[in-house]
């Protein structure tokens, strides 16, 4: 009777273990399809720079492509002059990231391990331009770059971008920096190390995977800006990519192929960029998930 008892009393798993199932097969065919639409743009982009502009026109966008070929991607990095214009974008990135990293990753150590009056009031600051609506500035940026000389000049871009970005650096940058323990930081002091020394040797090889995460970010963020270039540049051999390549669109024909092939080899660095850093973006996105 009582083995009888104790079977009866054991809960049916069959049923349950079948449902588990069913929603784990929902769930990853819900995914899946989202990923595939997801992809989809994507696909229909590079199926697109391999044809002619020809063979869409007659057979439309999405149907089977009757040629293929490589003279679009060619005709973008030659006559469509994508390789200056990519060159014109690394000119106006790379010191603009330099620029940010450094100067938050000052800013930052500042707020981090010093205490001083005003330090929350600046931390704030920071924290409130990050909130701030870029669009809103377009026309005191353009007069301010317009009255110092900058207008039209890699120059002004490079500041915008570096002044725009240095809130939500700082306020990353500084939020790690508070989690270093003040016992090493004390015990270069004991032996003979300067604040500076101890920034520039100490804190920030701790804060290399802070600082990789954001550059992928930064770098992802200036490269593919459009709205400032076309505000503060005028000329079309100061123009970065974005920029560039929107003025490859005609009035009353548009080469999409070409467009689309251009696009492609504009989106190559910041692949390659994430692809070097993604160890330090993974490392940097996962501080302090675990104990």
């Amino acid at each position: 009777m009582l083995s009888i008892a104790q079977a009866a009393s054991q809960p049916v798993t069959g049923f349950s273990t079948s449902g588990k199932a069913w929603r784990r097969a929902l769930k990853y065919t819900g995914l899946t399809a989202l990923t595939l639409l997801w992809l989809l743009p994507i696909a229909a982009a590079f199926v697109t720079s391999f044809r002619t502009m020809d063979d869409i026109t007659i057979n439309g966008f999405w149907s089977i492509p009757g040629t293929l070929s490589l003279q679009n991607f060619q005709r973008a990095w030659v006559d469509a002059r994508v390789s200056k214009y990519l060159l014109n974008s690394f000119i106006i990135t790379i010191p603009a990231l330099f620029g940010m990293m450094f100067l938050s990753s000052l800013s930052a150590y500042a707020l981090a391990r010093f205490r001083f009056r005003g330090n929350l009031l600046i931390y704030f600051m920071y924290v409130a331009g990050t909130m701030l609506p870029f669009q809103i500035l377009l026309l005191p940026v353009f007069r301010l770059s317009n009255t110092l000389g900058l207008y039209n000049t890699y120059g002004s871009l490079i500041l915008i971008h570096t002044a725009f970005q240095l809130g939500f650096c700082t306020f990353v940058l500084r939020n790690f920096m508070r989690t270093v323990p003040n016992e090493i930081l004390d015990a270069a002091r004991v032996d003979g190390c300067g604040e500076l020394r101890i920034y520039w040797q100490i804190m920030l090889p701790l804060t290399l995977p802070a600082l990789a995460a954001l550059a992928t970010l930064e770098f992802t963020w200036v490269f593919n800006d459009y709205l400032w270039a076309i505000i503060l540049l005028q000329s079309d051999s100061l123009r970065p990519v974005t920029a560039g390549l929107a003025t490859l669109r005609g009035q009353y024909n548009t080469d999409w192929p070409v467009i689309t092939a251009g696009a492609l080899l504009a989106t190559l660095p910041t692949l390659i960029m994430f692809v070097f850093l993604q160890r330090y973006f993974i490392q940097g996105l996962t501080l302090g998930s675990g104990k």
